[in-house]
């Protein structure tokens, strides 16, 4: 099995490469077998909407696809619907990748989650850091 054309159409243009400033999550998620490691970065507002999203990927055109997409579909969205994209969802934006690849959509799943654990850490800190000023 091959690439679909929207894997290789990713790979060669992410529309959403490279880090954000301002990111108030941000998680890192990385597969030691195959050496995909992903890093996705958050902007979310002060109503829990992800604003933008960006991503740093280093591994195989899949894996940059995958993330490519997961950020597209967390974009927009409240962090409990951000929470519920799956690696499914990207497989069907993405369409056929040989079964040894898979796990990079899985990945781009756990990056999601990464990155929004990342900014309820951040946010629980900050308000104990106002209770404290109190």
């Amino acid at each position: 099995m091959q690439y679909s054309q929207q894997v290789i159409d990713r790979f060669k243009n992410p529309k959403n490469a490279g880090g954000l400033r301002g990111a108030n999550g941000i998680g890192k998620v990385g597969n030691a077998k195959c050496g995909d490691i992903m890093k996705m970065y958050l902007l979310i507002d002060e109503n829990e909407v992800v604003k933008d999203a960006r991503f740093k990927t280093f591994g195989c055109c899949a894996a940059i696809a995958s993330t490519d997409v997961a950020c597209d579909l967390v974009k927009g969205k409240s962090v409990e619907e951000a929470l519920k994209v799956t690696n499914k969802q990207v497989l069907a934006i993405l369409g056929e990748m040989p079964a040894n690849k898979i796990h990079c959509s899985v990945l781009a799943e756990e990056s999601i989650h990464s990155a929004v654990e990342d900014y309820y850490k951040k946010k629980e800190k900050e308000s104990k850091k106002a209770v404290k000023a109190d």
